[in-house]
């Protein structure tokens, strides 16, 4: 008897091809009838891994297609089908198994929230937010339409109602962390305009007898390119007063990044500084995280250049930002670090936070002046030479989403000049009003 491989090894190439053919369609044949007999659940499953797993979303197409011949009236599969038109930029097609999902059951929210989707990532803003509207009022706590809703106003530019939705999303889900974030992006944005009131009173306990007093006003208002506000400092510092004019904006370059551009000028070099301007480059990134990175400039007698890093998380109700300045003079570096925790309790304007660091914030102003080096004031410092440590505590609350309170407390252990240190102890509070 001849082997049946030898056998098949003396077919010409022609019986091989044949034989490749008759094989490839058993198995075809086979691997359908076994398909056949699968539920649309376990088809569903089968789908879900061609297109997940595998990677193959013709394969997923065709048995999601095949799942729906047993159960056609399967929404989750039917919208499973549409996001793989979706996903293949078949967005007709995408659109026609969602309508259909809808239409026969109204308020269904996955169906909502992958046609809202689709318009919105099509640059559809305005027929995405119709589509997830009748979503809202019958899922008024769906966490994905009401983030989608924000997403879509904000591309709007309608900040206000943006921000409104992230408060109710918030409300929610109070761990909510992504729109905690999105929460902080939008917020100067979301009214027209905004007034401010804070004082600072600053007590020494060796450095000098008397307290300093600091005292802003400020007006900010929304614009097409981002929040700008003007803002009038008044200080009194050793029984001297000064007065100095500053500009911040925050402008908008994308959905990704904003900016921190800050101008200031002062007609008393000694109490401000005479010159002074800052800019940082923010980044929202994925998981929460945001970053910056950026400079700060003060010019009393002499200019002084300081650069800034700083890597955030929101993270439930929290937000870690840990931040350096660093600040280069005649061969030398000095540090400043510092680590912020906010806990929010509410929306974006609602928390209580803790801060601890340990050398100079060229952003505090009571520190401006040790930045200076004009002996009439305090004598010959080297900045980089000082060690300080800080420590502080803070409220703010929003009363009706228009009214925002805040008191901070804070101590510091100063080194004034080199070998002496000293105390000093901070209490400030503030008022803004958004309208």
């Amino acid at each position: 008897m001849i082997n049946p491989l030898l056998n098949l090894k003396l077919q010409s190439p022609k019986s091989l091809q044949f034989y490749s053919i008759v094989l490839l369609f058993v198995l075809t044949i086979t691997n359908s009838m076994a398909q056949d007999t699968l539920s649309a659940d376990e088809l569903f499953i089968n789908a879900r891994t061609a297109a997940f797993d595998e990677d193959d979303y013709p394969k997923a197409i065709r048995i999601t297609k095949q799942a729906l011949e047993k159960s056609p009236d399967y929404a989750d599969i039917r919208i499973f089908l549409g996001r793989l038109y979706t996903w293949t930029d078949e967005v007709e097609l995408a659109r026609k198994e969602f309508e259909r999902v809808i239409t026969k059951s109204p308020g269904y929210e996955d169906a909502h929230l992958a046609y809202g989707y689709l318009e919105y990532w099509n640059d559809n803003p305005e027929k995405a937010l119709e589509i997830i509207e009748p979503g809202i009022l019958r899922n008024q706590d769906s966490k994905g339409l009401m983030m989608l809703k924000a997403k879509i106003l904000n591309n709007l530019e309608r900040f206000a109602e943006a921000n409104n939705t992230l408060d109710d999303l918030l409300g929610f889900y109070p761990n909510y962390s992504e729109a905690r974030a999105f929460s902080q992006t939008i917020k100067n944005l979301s009214s027209k305009n905004q007034i401010g009131v804070d004082y600072d009173f600053v007590y020494f306990d060796e450095r000098f007898s008397d307290p300093w007093h600091l005292a802003s006003i400020s007006y900010g208002r929304a614009t097409p390119i981002g929040s700008v506000t003007a803002r009038f400092n008044y200080a009194n510092r050793f029984t001297r007063n000064g007065i100095q004019f500053e500009v911040d904006a925050y402008p908008r370059i994308s959905d990704t990044f904003y900016a921190y551009v800050s101008g200031g000028i002062s007609e008393n070099g000694g109490i401000f500084p005479r010159y002074r301007a800052g800019f940082s480059l923010y980044a929202n990134l994925p998981k929460s995280f945001e970053a910056d990175a950026g400079f700060r400039f003060l010019s009393f007698s002499k200019s002084t250049w300081i650069y800034t890093a700083a890597i955030g998380k929101y993270y439930s109700n929290y937000w870690f930002n840990l931040r350096t300045y660093l600040t280069p003079s005649n061969n030398s570096l000095s540090k400043s670090i510092s680590l912020t925790v906010r806990y929010y309790l509410a929306g974006a304007d609602d928390f209580l936070s803790f801060k601890i660091g340990t050398g100079l914030s060229p952003d505090r102003p009571e520190n401006y002046i040790l930045f200076n080096d004009e002996d009439e004031i305090i004598g010959t410092i080297k900045q980089e030479d000082l060690k300080s440590s800080n420590i502080s505590l803070g409220y703010r609350k929003s009363i009706k989403k228009t009214t925002i309170l805040s008191i901070d407390v804070g101590a510091e252990n100063q080194e004034y000049k080199l070998g002496e240190k000293g105390y000093q102890l901070t209490i400030g509070a503030g008022i803004t009003k958004r309208f």
